[in-house]
């Protein structure tokens, strides 16, 4: 109970000390701006952007509705593959030492010249959105499930085959749990780059989604606009991300018991 009172302490003191760094370079940001060093077109004060935000509030929502619909269809399709490709991967070792060098070439490849290839093959439609939210999630998670398989206790396995153990036992019972803390991690990466793929995807073309919004008021110069997609998209990657560490404290309670 005391170790647990002092985890919750120093969280409180490192959100405290990260949340009082955010507001010093806001006032430092709003204090620039109000001095006049910047001009406002180039670089608006946190107080336009908070009221560009509060402006366009309806319109913000609608098309973040529309984004958060690509990243979570791409996520989930994402995540099922992961686990498909990472499975076979480590049932068969021929497929691990062929598919594993593809992965990692892929992810020399930028997302932003992959885009445009998927809206001409597409169309303007969801599916180039999804598809590159595919592309970006994949990585992390099938690697991530790969080592957490992998990682299994040798021990373990070879006292669960010795006991006649089928290869569906041996996943679930072992390999399964051994990866959760590795899929997890992966998975809070995979949340936020859905969202950036989404919107690099919707840069290039489309009809809804904070991408569109953007290219729009960049368009108009209303970079006060601009800014309020920026903080809209973080703030939606962080709660994504809290709440993948949610599921996973309650994924994994005996997590849990050993803080």
């Amino acid at each position: 109970m005391t170790r647990r009172f002092q985890n919750i302490r120093n969280s409180f003191k490192n959100n405290s000390a990260a949340a009082a760094l955010i507001v010093l370079l806001l006032l430092v940001w709003q204090g620039v701006s109000m001095a006049g060093w910047i001009p406002k077109f180039m670089l608006p004060s946190p107080l336009d952007v908070c009221a560009a935000f509060y402006t366009d509030f309806g319109q913000l929502m609608a098309h973040a509705g529309t984004t958060l619909g690509e990243a979570f269809i791409g996520l989930g399709a994402a995540v099922v593959l992961a686990f498909v490709i990472a499975y076979l991967m480590d049932r068969f070792a021929f497929l691990y030492k062929s598919v594993y060098p593809l992965l990692v070439i892929s992810q020399t490849i930028p997302p932003v010249a992959v885009a445009p290839l998927l809206v001409l093959w597409m169309g303007y439609g969801m599916m180039p959105k999804i598809t590159l939210v595919v592309v970006v999630c994949f990585f992390p998670l099938a690697v991530g499930l790969l080592d957490g398989y992998r990682s299994a206790d040798r021990d373990t396995l070879n006292l669960m085959r010795a006991m006649g153990a089928s290869r569906l036992q041996i996943f679930r019972y072992l390999k399964l749990p051994s990866s959760l803390g590795r899929f997890f991690a992966g998975l809070r990466i995979s949340v936020s780059y859905s969202i950036v793929g989404a919107v690099i995807a919707e840069w290039l073309g489309g009809y809804n989604g904070l991408g569109v919004y953007m290219t729009r008021v960049k368009k108009a110069y209303a970079f006060d606009k601009m800014f309020a997609v920026i903080f809209l998209v973080s703030l939606l990657s962080l709660a994504l991300m809290r709440l993948v560490s949610l599921v996973e404290k309650w994924s994994m309670p005996y997590r849990r018991t050993k803080t």
